[in-house]
């Protein structure tokens, strides 16, 4: 009796296996996939249906990229993407427990792949990336923690904007010290795969965000003194830290990032402003004074990487306090702009830990257009020209603030010294970005200089025997960070006739005060 039960449990257990064997082969069924090709390199995205393993290699034939997805299978419904970027074709099959993928890619493409655990609609993801041959990735694109809700099923990196500025920290030509453009980059939020919001009729946010941002980009380009890019052209998705990084590398003088808002309750209604919160700040000068690569970078024109810890995290708390300070004005001057076209959702600037304001060196506001989830709202989004409005707006409260507070060397710094009986300091080269200083204090200027110093000379009038300020050779007003030392070295005049010329007791500088400096 005990050897016939054994049998029977046996038989049971082996029933049991045969049928959860199909369960358990067909637990990570590649579902779908998708492609998006940007203008630095290729996605494909494989939507799974459920958490996997997988291996990537070389295909035998040149060219061809095999994804073996372990204890999978490929849906009944599955169809090969087509061609686009680097991408070719693509070709599905099993091999025992395993979904074979194979794709079919330029012969120069270098892989890399990683998976994406399910995030706001979005499953599982195996995500394939294609590099054109010889470039490097251009940041590190799969998502961490904090911003994998965001990337989605990212699909491709930013453009290279067309007569974009040189890299952060390299000397500008001759021809744009004296009055250069102001450089807003205008960040369209979301995506490619990641819609962002979706209103009750269907309106996704990250088409809004596009058509504002390129009406923005077009009215802002049409300006005097101000050019725009925009970190994505088209519908693909951009990692949120590649996006201020962008900014950095084109030398932007503000970054606005550009959104449509949310919320379960359809009569939230009103535009709204945001800057980083001080939290943001200070996590994000723990990672760059922590991470060797982000030091060696250039912080408004200074490198962090030769620097000891604690200069280091004076120059960089320099900066971000430049950067934070100006993004509070720029985004209180957007959100009055914005409440002359309709109410604001609150009366106050916000502040919030987004990514994308992270940038320690770039002014960064996140401007929420609407509430694309308000019928009512949704419905003038839809409308060019209330979406020319909002852009009209937007490009209001930046040119305010390019007004009242021109960057050095700026067609606006230009204007105001003209407004003032003064003409801009002639430039007969460019000046480095990070020029040798003698102490702490004048570091920690030059680490400011680049958007802070507003130098002028005095207006080209006839000069007459016995005048007043006949031994006057410059003017110079006194921005945030500078100090005595570093504007005697900077004029190549000694701290003794400067204090003497401006008949000061002690070395203390006020910001917005202006100093004369002698002609010897």
């Amino acid at each position: 009796m005990r050897g016939i039960t054994n049998k029977l449990g046996l038989l049971a257990c082996v029933t049991a296996v045969a049928m959860l064997a199909p369960a358990a082969a067909s637990a990570a069924d590649v579902k779908a996939a998708r492609v998006w090709a940007g203008p630095e390199y290729t996605r494909v995205v494989f939507d799974l249906s459920g958490p996997a393993t997988y291996k990537m290699s070389q295909g035998d034939v040149p060219g061809t990229i095999v994804l073996d997805i372990a204890g999978s299978a490929v849906a009944g419904e599955f169809a090969p993407p087509g061609g686009q970027g680097l991408f070719k074709s693509m070709s599905a099959g099993r091999q025992g427990n395993t979904a074979r993928m194979t794709a079919r890619v330029d012969a120069q493409a270098k892989p890399k792949s990683f998976l994406l655990k399910p995030a706001g609609d979005y499953g599982y993801r195996l995500v394939l990336d294609l590099y054109p041959g010889g470039q490097t990735d251009p940041g590190d694109n799969a998502p961490d923690d904090e911003d994998a809700s965001a990337v989605a099923a990212a699909p491709a990196a930013p453009s290279k904007p067309v007569g974009a500025t040189p890299a952060r920290g390299k000397p500008l030509p001759a021809a744009l010290t004296g009055e250069r453009k102001v450089i807003v980059a205008i960040d369209a939020g979301h995506g490619g795969e990641d819609p962002g919001a979706r209103g009750a009729t269907g309106l996704r946010e990250k088409d809004v965000t596009l058509q504002v941002a390129r009406e923005l980009a077009d009215q802002i380009n049409r300006q005097p003194g101000m050019q725009a890019f925009l970190t994505r052209t088209g519908d693909y998705f951009i990692p949120l830290k590649r996006r201020y990084q962008i900014a950095r590398e084109h030398n932007a003088d503000m970054f606005v990032s550009i959104h449509a808002d949310a919320f379960k309750n359809s009569d939230a209604k009103g535009s709204s402003v945001w800057v980083l919160s001080p939290r943001g700040k200070t996590s994000e000068a723990a990672r760059w004074l922590a991470d060797r690569e982000n030091r060696a970078d250039l912080v408004g024109g200074v490198s962090l990487d030769d620097k000891d810890d604690s200069l280091a995290a004076v120059l960089l708390d320099l900066q971000q306090g430049y950067a934070m300070q100006a993004s509070e004005s720029i985004a209180g001057n957007v959100l009055k702009a914005l409440g002359r076209l309709g109410p604001t959702h609150r009366g106050y600037v916000e502040r919030a830990n987004f990514v994308v304001l992270r940038s320690p060196d770039v002014p960064s506001i996140l401007v929420e257009t609407a509430f694309i989830t308000n019928p009512s709202e949704e419905t003038r989004l839809r409308n060019p020209a209330h979406r020319q409005e909002l852009a009209s707006a937007v490009l209001g409260g930046v040119r305010n603030y390019f007004e009242s507070m021109p960057p050095p060397g700026t067609w606006f710094a230009a204007q105001a010294a003209r407004r003032n009986g003064t003409s801009v300091a002639s430039v007969t080269s460019p000046a480095p970005a990070a020029p040798v200083v003698a102490d702490a204090g004048a570091v920690a200027s030059t680490a400011v200089k680049a958007v802070t110093k507003k130098t002028v000379a005095k207006a080209d009038t006839p000069t007459r025997k016995g005048r007043a300020d006949e031994d006057v050779r410059d003017l110079h007003r006194v921005s945030r960070g500078e100090t005595l030392t570093g504007i005697a070295q900077q004029y190549g005049v000694s701290v003794g006739a400067l204090k003497m010329a401006n008949k000061m007791t002690d070395n203390n500088v006020r910001i917005g005060s202006v100093m004369v400096i002698p002609s010897g």
